[in-house]
């Protein structure tokens, strides 16, 4: 499905996908999923008035967050536009049925051109920070995910990472564990932030089973229109 920008409060709202079901949206980078304590207003209410606006929907609109990804990240964000809908699409992402796709845009090369990182996480919630171990520790979660180098850029490296396990800040703090911090992730070990303070992290592509219509759906997001990102396109 093609993608459509709506002039919302926020900017553009990049819809990738809607049905009576479901919406998915390319986040920009900077925007929160759902509200947190900044009290910034969340992309969820930005889709909730793109809806209430477009199906002259009376009172309280219903959207169901089924997953996030981080506020300095770009991507694919999809919510679920009926309770039913929202049960389905959290029971695919708790039983790992979704194929979630993520690009990385790195300065140091990893040691393979293709591998499997497995670490055992630990969150630091007064930090906001997760950190990857090589053996398990106290508290610690299993961590997984497979990266491929997709390409040589003048400066960096561009991976591709299919996401195993959905742990806190898992792909920045695995990538970071073995020297290949994210461009701009000034928590995870990079020498710079970027100017716009988010990070080369997209989560490019999304594959499941339609949780009403029972097909297979793809959704693909384009990253942000930058440099570099250009150069990972061409």
């Amino acid at each position: 499905m093609a993608t459509t920008k709506i002039r919302s409060n926020s900017g553009n709202l990049q819809i990738l996908y809607e049905d009576n079901h479901l919406i998915a949206i390319n986040k920009r980078v900077g925007d929160i999923v759902q509200g947190d304590i900044t009290g910034d207003i969340p992309l969820s209410e930005h889709v909730k008035k793109y809806l209430k606006v477009k199906y002259h929907k009376p009172g309280q609109v219903f959207l169901g967050v089924a997953h996030r990804i981080d506020r300095p990240t770009s991507g694919i964000v999809i919510f679920a536009r009926t309770s039913k809908a929202l049960a389905r699409l959290n029971k695919i992402f708790a039983e790992k049925q979704a194929e979630k796709i993520y690009w990385a845009v790195v300065k140091n090369r990893p040691q393979n051109e293709s591998g499997t990182l497995v670490h055992w996480m630990k969150r630091k919630h007064k930090q906001n920070k997760s950190y990857a171990y090589p053996k398990e520790v106290t508290d610690s979660k299993r961590a997984e995910l497979d990266f491929t180098i997709l390409k040589q850029l003048t400066n960096y490296y561009l991976l591709q990472i299919l996401l195993k396990t959905g742990r806190h800040h898992q792909i920045r703090s695995q990538l970071a564990a073995i020297e290949c911090p994210i461009k701009g992730d000034l928590k995870y070990g990079f020498d710079r932030s970027n100017k716009d303070g988010g990070i080369h992290l997209h989560a490019r592509s999304l594959r499941f089973i339609h949780p009403v219509k029972n097909e297979e759906i793809t959704i693909v997001a384009p990253p942000p229109e930058d440099a570099i990102w250009s150069a990972c396109l061409e």
